[in-house]
């Protein structure tokens, strides 16, 4: 079994889409695989349960049935940052709790596990602790959605040396494109495969609002990632 933590360069860059993308290559590899949302802040009400939308997506992208609250422990009712909503509903995050189910998860038979965190790598969950503290706890290698904008290199930069400082490794990472493609795409994406030494996962191209996970995997390779069955 193989299990990544998967960060952003910042909120909004499409790693939910990412990460069901990269399901749906491994599923189309015969691999089994899940993806697990810890902590989501922004919440709908289906079918009388609270639900958030980018764990759905991970619970439909997944190999192994999962039941929701298997998918995502933690969910917050308000779509804000993870501490703020938490301190407004009186809830106090438990990273090793998170952890711990992180893991539980990880012992089911599967080929590939993939651990999505909420926003950008230091996001905080409450007034001590952050995204990077759950990702730590688990100590799995962690893959990169970089959200091809302006600005992207320097937050994608920032963001790849503070996990190699917090002791983890970069396994890999995905430039995607949140919006209509930015100017001089294909040389931000050179600029950052010289400089972030960790094999590109894929380029996914402004694919429209609506994008599903399919068309996201037939832009990405996960050839740099070691799985299950190897």
């Amino acid at each position: 079994m193989a299990a990544y933590f998967v960060t952003g360069t910042d909120t909004g860059v499409g790693k939910t889409l990412v990460t069901a993308g990269l399901l749906r290559v491994a599923a189309a590899r015969g691999l089994y695989g899940i993806g697990l949302k810890p902590v989501a802040a922004g919440s709908a009400l289906l079918a009388g349960a609270w639900v958030n939308e980018d764990a759905l997506l991970l619970q439909r992208a997944a190999t192994v049935p999962l039941a929701y609250a298997d998918v995502n422990p933690l969910l917050l009712r308000s779509a804000i940052a993870p501490h703020l909503a938490a301190a407004e509903e009186g809830v106090r995050p438990d990273v090793q709790a998170l952890a711990t189910h992180c893991r539980a998860q990880a012992r089911r038979a599967h080929d590939l596990l993939l651990a999505e965190g909420a926003g950008g790598w230091l996001v905080p969950l409450d007034t001590d602790a952050s995204m990077a503290d759950l990702a730590v706890a688990l100590g799995w290698p962690v893959i990169m959605v970089v959200g091809m904008r302006l600005g992207c290199l320097n937050h994608a930069l920032l963001t790849a040396a503070a996990i190699r400082a917090a002791g983890l490794t970069l396994a890999g990472w995905v430039a995607n494109s949140p919006a209509p493609e930015m100017s001089r795409l294909n040389a931000n994406v050179a600029t950052l495969e010289a400089r972030l030494a960790a094999p590109r996962l894929g380029t996914v191209p402004w694919l429209g609002a609506d994008a599903a996970a399919e068309a996201v995997a037939a832009c990405l390779d996960l050839g740099g990632l070691r799985l299950g069955s190897d």
